[in-house]
């Protein structure tokens, strides 16, 4: 896949990709102070997820300098799934060059390939560059037609001791 851009030529990626994608998404949480596990566990979870069907990641550069990964839903709401885009990040010495524009679109043209209709994609509330990224590629921070903002919600689930029925 390439995007329109001069020099930026997206491919997917596979799980013999899955370091090069670990050290970058490594790279974006702690560029964001947000915890990561490591280069290690992220890459042996993405040679996982990206084996099978419920993944898709894309990367731009050679070495890469930019990834996107999604990840799809079942629905009933539509007959294809939803796409989730989990990560998109361009390292800070190559952004505001079409990278990350590239990126998205080829990360809608992926999810258009697996019959989604719908894209979804979780913005930090004061984090405004990347809103204002989203916002000028046409996406809205609620459904169209209505002036009420989504909300997301999240509650980590963390594993729970077995029930009194699995004690037996």
């Amino acid at each position: 896949m390439s995007g329109s851009r001069p020099h930026a030529v997206v491919r997917r990626a596979g799980p013999a990709d899955a370091e090069a994608l670990a050290r970058l998404l490594d790279a974006f949480n702690r560029e964001f102070g947000e915890p990561s596990p490591g280069v290690a566990v992220l890459a042996q979870r993405l040679s996982m997820m990206l084996a099978g069907p419920a993944a898709v990641a894309l990367v731009v550069g050679d070495p890469a300098v930019g990834v996107a990964l999604l990840s799809f839903r079942a629905t009933v709401w539509s007959d294809g799934p939803t796409a989730l885009l989990e990560e998109l990040y361009v390292v800070p010495g190559r952004r505001n060059g079409g990278l990350g524009g590239a990126l998205l679109e080829a990360a809608e043209a992926a999810a258009r390939d697996r019959g989604a209709e719908l894209l979804e994609i979780n913005v930090d509330g004061e984090d405004a560059d990347a809103r204002r990224f989203y916002e000028r590629h046409g996406y809205v921070s609620g459904n169209p037609g209505q002036s009420e903002p989504q909300f997301y919600y999240s509650r980590e689930l963390g594993r729970q001791p077995p029930g009194p029925e699995a004690r037996h």
